[in-house]
């Protein structure tokens, strides 16, 4: 039997709840028959409600409960207030289930720092000494001093004292490559590159008229011999290199190679892009640029130490005229970093916060490799840093096939030809271990993604649309 009824009121229907004597708190009973109500039909969605004074005439309650029984139908996503028009039942929540992300390599959110707090005090501090007309109008390109001296103490540790002169501030790394392609390249110039690197080169390259050229790598990262002879055949504008916990595969150049590189630059007058947003979160030996600072243009981003919201990214060019150069590039698509974010960022950094908030970020991602070795027992081959694994696959699967079956199951995951810059791809995965905030989903999905790779592939459909 319903536990409630519609009487006519001034002709808008008027829905009331049965009460029973003994059926415990009565703003309970009242919103057990609204949930009731809605579940059988007799209430449909649009429904407009009585007030609550109407209500409570009706029932001879007082006020307050009407009002709590409200709140608590609110609460179970019942209701939904429209202003003075009144109070209505509410459509039904779609819940969707959440597919459990691997493929965003993101900062992992850090046990034990208040990022909520971290923000708040950081615009308070920036609102209180800077001069908030400066932050919401337009600067030139390149940053203020005191942004350029905060990318330089962010540089430190990698190069020691910096000449803040010599340190760009940019909108992102992306915006930072492309920049540096227009300015240090000509249209059909060659840039060499690993087989498989950051996608966003290889998108930057093809708008701009671009060719990439894939160099041999192998367990250490680029192959210097392969390299010089690359140099040689194509000569070409650029080098990319992304030496440290590389993205896609994880490989960290060692300190010997990158001396070998370093030379390569010289010998054949080549410019190095050393892309490193990882070089905080791991042991990693001196950037390439210290071994050949005239001829390596070094790119550090914010975005993998500590939030990609902030959208910041130092670049150390030591030519004056190349840097000139890159600004021009920068200006022509991106006049400025949004100088809010940039204060921001510049107050963490000064303040220690970014230090913090960066250390954080490197206990919980190695935390995150931990269980991932642990659960991909016999597969996991990473170096316990970083945001993200690369996972050669068992022959019975391709990594195309295995990202598509991954999908149906609800995780996703970066397969390899994602990365491809030329050739055939290797037969693996990109697993990302920060964009899933809680660990017990990171766990879930790692585990269903270990029983997934078990099996043996079944066959997949796609729908045409």
């Amino acid at each position: 039997m319903s536990q409630s009824k519609s009487i006519q009121d001034e002709n808008s229907p008027l829905w009331l709840p049965r009460l029973a004597v003994h059926g415990g708190p009565r703003f309970l009973q009242i919103a057990d028959a609204l949930q009731a109500a809605v579940a059988e039909g007799s209430l449909k969605p649009g429904a407009r409600l009585p007030t609550q004074r109407q209500l409570a005439a009706r029932l001879g309650v007082d006020l307050t409960t009407i009002t709590r029984a409200y709140d608590e139908a609110r609460r179970r996503n019942l209701l939904e207030g429209r202003g003075a028009r009144g109070t209505y039942v509410a459509a039904p929540k779609v819940e969707l289930t959440a597919i459990l992300d691997l493929s965003m390599n993101t900062p992992p959110p850090p046990a034990g720092v208040d990022f909520d707090d971290m923000l708040k005090q950081g615009l308070s501090q920036v609102l209180m000494r800077a001069d908030n007309e400066l932050l919401m109008t337009y600067h030139l390109a390149g940053g203020s001093d005191s942004d350029r001296k905060a990318g330089a103490k962010w540089l430190a540790p990698m190069f020691g004292h910096l000449d803040f002169g010599q340190v760009v501030v940019c909108p992102g790394a992306q915006a930072a490559i492309a920049a540096l392609i227009l300015a240090l390249t000509e249209p059909g110039d060659v840039i060499l590159a690993e087989p498989a690197s950051y996608p966003g080169l290889r998108t930057a390259a093809a708008q701009f008229g671009r060719r990439i050229v894939a160099v041999e790598a192998d367990k250490h990262g680029m192959v210097p011999e392969r390299l010089e002879e690359a140099c040689r055949q194509y000569q070409p504008g650029l080098v990319y290199l992304n030496p440290t916990l590389q993205n896609p595969t994880a490989v960290t150049i060692p300190e010997r190679r990158r001396k070998e590189l370093a030379g390569i630059a010289r010998r054949c007058t080549v410019r190095i892009v050393e892309d490193d947003p990882y070089w905080l979160l791991a042991d990693a030996p001196p950037p390439v640029a210290t071994f050949a600072p005239e001829q390596v243009v070094y790119i550090s981003t914010l975005s993998k130490c500590l939030t990609p919201g902030l959208r910041v990214a130092f670049v150390l060019i030591r030519d004056p005229h190349e840097r000139e150069r890159f600004l021009v590039a920068l200006r022509s698509f991106a006049l400025m970093v949004a100088p809010l974010t940039a204060a921001l960022a510049t107050q963490w950094i000064m303040d220690g916060s970014a230090g913090g908030l960066m250390e954080g970020v490197r206990n919980e991602a190695r935390l995150r490799h931990r269980m991932a070795r642990d659960i991909l027992a016999g597969r996991y081959s990473g170096t316990g840093d970083g945001l993200h694994v690369w996972l050669e696959l068992p022959g019975y699967w391709n990594s195309s096939q295995l990202a598509r079956a991954a999908g149906s199951e609800g995780i996703a995951v970066t397969p390899a030809e994602a990365f491809a810059t030329g050739g055939a791809s290797v037969n693996a995965i990109r697993i990302s271990l920060g964009s899933i905030k809680d660990r017990g989903r990171l766990q879930a999905g790692l585990q269903r993604l270990s029983h997934l790779l078990a099996r043996r592939p079944e066959s997949f459909s796609a729908a045409v649309v």
